[in-house]
This record gives C-alpha cells, sequence and structure tokens, in this order.
C-alpha cells in the first residue's frame, strides 16, 4: 500500500487486480475467438479492466458472487460492441482479410506470452467464423469452445435460453456445413506442412501437384503493405502452384520456421530475422492433400511475434 493513500482504499483493488490477473487468460481466448485480433482483444481485456475497477467505487468484489461469470459477461458484452467498429474497418480492408494468428514458442509447448497460452480454434476455424453473425459467434464460442451451458450464455449476453439455443443451432449447423468434424492428426499436420514448404522453396511443381488437392484455395492477407500481393482467393490446383512458383516479390533472405499457430503446427516465414507471414495449412478429411493456404503477411499482424535469432 502507498503511504500517501488513504488508509485501507488499495487493498479492494488490489484484490479485484488479483481476480483480474486469475482469469486474465480466460477472458483473452473467449474475446479473441469472438473478434479473431490479438490487438482488439487486447483492447477489450482493458475496457473491461476499466469497467471492473469502475464498479462499486474502487471495491469491484462488493456483492460480486461470482467474478468469473461477472468477468466474463463483461468482456463478452464490450467485445459484441466491437465488433461493430471491426466491421467498419473491414469495409475500408485492402485485399483479403485474415484473422490475425497466435503464434507459439519455438519449443512448441506453451508460447512465451500468457496470452499466447489461451485456449483458442484453429485459423481455418476462425475464418468460418467471420461468416457467423456476432451472438451466434458469442453462443458458439462460449457453447462450443469454452463448454458454457445454455442457461448460463442467456445470462451473458442477456437473450433467453430458448433464444441462445436457437442462435446455437443456427451456428452449429453453418460451421458444420463449412468446416468438417475431422481434424487431421499433428504428426500428420507437420508431415505435410513440412512436405509443403519444400516443394514451394524448391519450386518443385510435379510434388506441389501431389500435395494440393485439385479444389485448393489460397488466401493471402497482406492488408495492401506487401507487394505484390493478391488481393483475391486463388482457387484451384493450377493457379495455386503457378502462385507459388512465379517467384513474384517475397523476402530477400527466406527462412521458415515451424511453430504452432492457433494449437496446430504451421510455418512462420522469416526476412533474416523479421517475421515476414505466417503460413497456416488447411487438409482434407483424409488429411494427405492441402485444401487450404493462409497466408497471414500484414505486418501489422505480426508485430506480436519476435524476431529470430540467426
Amino acid at each position: 500500500m502507498s503511504e500517501i493513500s488513504a488508509p485501507g482504499t488499495d487493498a479492494p483493488l488490489e484484490e479485484a487486480t488479483g481476480v483480474f490477473v486469475d482469469h486474465r487468460e480466460l477472458l483473452f481466448g473467449v474475446v479473441y475467438n469472438m473478434l479473431g485480433s490479438v490487438a482488439d482483444t487486447e483492447d477489450v481485456l482493458q475496457e473491461t479492466w476499466l469497467s471492473w475497477t469502475a464498479r462499486a467505487g474502487g471495491a469491484p468484489l462488493a456483492g460480486v458472487h461470482n467474478p468469473r461469470a461477472y468477468l466474463v459477461r463483461v468482456a463478452v458484452n464490450h467485445a459484441l460492441r466491437r465488433r461493430a467498429v471491426i466491421s467498419r474497418r473491414r469495409e475500408t480492408y485492402v485485399g483479403e482479410w485474415l484473422p490475425e494468428p497466435l503464434v507459439a514458442g519455438e519449443d512448441t509447448g506453451t508460447a512465451e506470452e500468457p496470452a499466447l497460452r489461451s485456449e483458442s480454434v484453429s485459423l481455418a476455424m476462425l475464418v468460418v467464423l467471420e461468416s457467423l453473425t456476432p451472438l451466434e459467434r458469442a453462443v458458439f464460442v462460449l457453447g462450443e469452445v469454452f463448454g458454457y451451458p445454455h442457461a448460463e450464455i442467456a445470462e451473458i449476453i442477456g437473450r433467453s435460453p430458448a433464444a441462445v439455443r436457437q442462435l446455437a443451432r443456427r451456428a452449429r449447423e453453418h460451421v458444420h456445413a463449412r468446416r468438417p468434424r475431422y481434424e487431421a492428426h499433428p504428426r500428420v499436420r507437420r508431415e505435410a506442412t513440412e512436405r509443403f514448404v519444400r516443394a514451394a522453396l524448391g519450386g518443385d511443381i510435379a510434388e506441389l501437384m501431389e500435395v494440393l488437392a485439385p479444389d485448393v484455395t489460397a488466401w493471402t492477407d497482406a492488408g495492401g503493405k506487401r507487394r505484390p500481393a493478391n488481393l483475391r482467393p486463388v482457387h484451384g490446383r493450377d493457379k495455386v502452384v503457378r502462385l507459388i512458383t512465379s517467384g513474384r516479390g517475397g523476402p530477400r533472405h527466406p527462412v521458415f520456421r515451424y511453430r504452432r499457430v492457433n494449437g496446430d503446427d504451421a510455418a512462420v516465414l522469416f526476412d533474416g530475422d523479421a517475421p515476414y507471414a505466417v503460413l497456416v495449412l488447411d487438409l482434407t478429411p483424409e488429411g494427405d492433400r492441402v485444401r487450404g493456404i493462409y497466408v497471414v503477411a500484414n505486418p501489422d499482424k505480426l508485430t506480436h511475434l519476435p524476431r529470430e535469432a540467426v
């Protein structure tokens, strides 16, 4: 306690700070899966913290019987309001928009930053979640990812349990129609990623034709800040192979490192020691071909990645 503070004024706030810190990873995971942006998630957590510390005259725990539920409710509602800001920003975004990746440390275990250890869905799933309404996405994330029952979700978003059940049903049907339940084994995903990177770096057209599914699609998110960059998705194996082997642009000193991105094995492209792009592959249900290539190259979305020791 500071010597210049009035007696006892800091104790409730210090206790509330400890409670908030204890729940920060949970809050980060919920909000990130709702927004797909690390920067916006951090802003929402800051807003949640301010709301938390402002209540009850600086004694946030007064009258709160379940701090976890209270904090999740505040964070979710701040995140729902933030969706409107993100939607307006997307209207002027240059080219394709992809979620901001969470990249774990080199050991492929826990990341150095606590926020990056939060539970998150795959990058490909986040792309599918972008097509849901904000409320559908909130219900899906809370229910399917974090296991909240419908009654608790109803309290969090201020809807009836019946409305939540309807939102959950629509969200599940939409997600399952676009995203099969099957997920490739981590070893299969790592092998497919390494095989793809070897073929791409070597310009091996025959190998690329073998590893890519006929209906493969490549998305590149550069935010208009990397040249050249495709402003539209590239569909079909022949076109994707031409894109990969064209040799246009890219870093002068390319180095690939294998990392876990949103919990999946993926690759990070460095230009020397500086992060240049994150590459995530989506595999067919059989796990033997690449059906989706997600490249996040917007430098604004890579600011939380550390530089690489070379």
